[in-house]
């Protein structure tokens, strides 16, 4: 008699995994670790050797995430791990001014206080943060790592996709997932045009220890080159992410370290004290970057594979989680319901619920920009009333500091506190 269940297991074998992600970084490694719970048989390729990502000690980069984001953290296992080393951002005061004038006395002034939730996020530094997933994702079975490993090309069939490594070797699977960054193979391979654009400026990003305790308040200061956000780190520390015109970055980054400070003091401010560098330096050059779809056949993007955009606000990683979690429910949802997890249906699904989103957030990132990148006074009178004005009206000042918080929206289940 014939086996009925003969026809699924042939299926089966036709796939060496079930959802192939491309890019081990942030956003691949936690979609990973929530398919995984999910059930799905989860290949991670990743450029990087993964050796140094877990001796890396602290080198300046750090994260601003959002309440919702550390709630999908939790729910894929890490966040305990993490949240011993996070410092909690219990205020938020955005200012305007010019270096070594001083901020203008409008402002907003966002307090955890004012919603129920608790702290509207964390800083979480980079080392940290990568450590807890590369620990989780070598911990789990359902997933495996292909480290020093790129993808070369891509195929897709009416059931599949195929993907072709560096090494020669080939991966199919039902399902592929472009977590690359913003110049993504796999979204470029699939056919997805993008649109972007330089902002002629460049972040320099660092981290400082200053004297006197930040007390879990970060500050947005809005200055004509461009924005400075000094965000609370663990102990007397904080986190630098400074624009400039390109041309000014470029000189202020190649200074020595005692000098690169002395451009930094007039524009910091002595609110803190005496400060001083701890840790490395970076630049990126800041630029927006939309793809015109999110999916296509057999294909995903999410991330700055589908949305890279100002750092303006700090939420180019959230979006990102957000993309992920959403992501990690269609296809969880897809999967109960008997229904192929790469279908054009489930992915259709995807694209509906994050694109106006994302769009909207490139959009919006790049309105401040441009209202607040530039010294014309009857624009900075008119930025400073409207500052004042949000301050001065509480429900509107609590939209703002649930919006800062990730709690506004359609939010997927593992953003507010549920499994998958």
């Amino acid at each position: 008699m014939d086996n009925p269940l003969a026809p699924a297991i042939l299926r089966d074998m036709d796939f060496d995994t079930d959802i192939a992600i491309i890019g081990g970084g942030l956003n691949g490694s936690t979609l990973a670790l929530a398919l995984a719970q999910a059930g799905q048989k989860v290949t991670l390729i990743d450029a990087l050797p993964v050796k140094p990502r877990m001796e890396a000690d602290f080198d300046g980069r750090s994260y601003a995430l959002a309440l919702t984001s550390t709630r999908l953290l939790d729910g894929v296992g890490i966040w305990e791990q993490v949240a011993e080393n996070a410092q909690p951002m219990l205020e938020i005061k955005v200012t305007d001014g010019r270096a070594g004038d001083g901020p203008s006395p409008m402002f907003m002034h966002f307090n955890h206080a004012e919603i129920e939730e608790g702290p509207m996020g964390y800083m979480v530094e980079d080392r940290h943060l990568r450590r807890a997933l590369l620990a989780a994702l070598q911990g789990t079975d359902e997933i495996t790592r292909l480290d020093g490993e790129k993808v070369v090309a891509q195929s897709v069939d009416a059931t599949g996709i195929s993907l072709t490594l560096a090494s020669g070797t080939t991966l199919r699977a039902r399902l592929a997932v472009g977590a690359d960054g913003r110049g993504t193979g796999t979204g470029a391979r699939a056919g997805i045009k993008r649109t972007e654009w330089a902002y002629g400026q460049t972040a320099l990003v660092c981290a400082i220890k200053h004297e006197v305790p930040h007390n879990g308040v970060a500050h947005q200061f809005f200055m004509p080159p461009g924005p400075l956000a000094i965000l609370p780190l663990t102990e007397n520390r904080s986190s630098i992410v400074w624009s400039e015109t390109a041309q000014n970055a470029a000189a202020i980054n190649a200074l020595p370290d005692a000098d690169y400070i002395d451009v930094l003091r007039p524009r910091f401010g002595d609110f803190l004290g005496e400060i001083s560098l701890a840790g490395a330096r970076f630049t990126y050059p800041l630029s927006l970057s939309l793809a015109h779809d999110m999916v296509a056949p057999r294909v995903a993007l999410l991330g700055d594979a589908a949305h890279g955009v100002h750092p303006i606000a700090g939420q180019g990683l959230n979006a990102g989680l957000r993309d992920v979690a959403a992501l990690a429910e269609v296809i969880a949802d897809a999967a109960r319901r008997g229904e192929a997890v790469g279908s054009d249906a489930a992915l259709a699904r995807y694209q509906e619920w994050r694109r106006f989103d994302n769009t909207t957030l490139a959009l919006a990132t790049d309105t401040f920009n441009r209202l607040f990148s530039n010294d014309n006074p009857m624009i900075r009178m008119a930025r400073d009333i409207g500052m004042a004005a949000i301050n001065a009206l509480p429900g509107l000042r609590r939209g703002f500091i649930r919006e800062a918080a990730g709690l506004t929206g359609d939010l997927p289940r593992l953003m507010q506190g549920k499994s998958l």
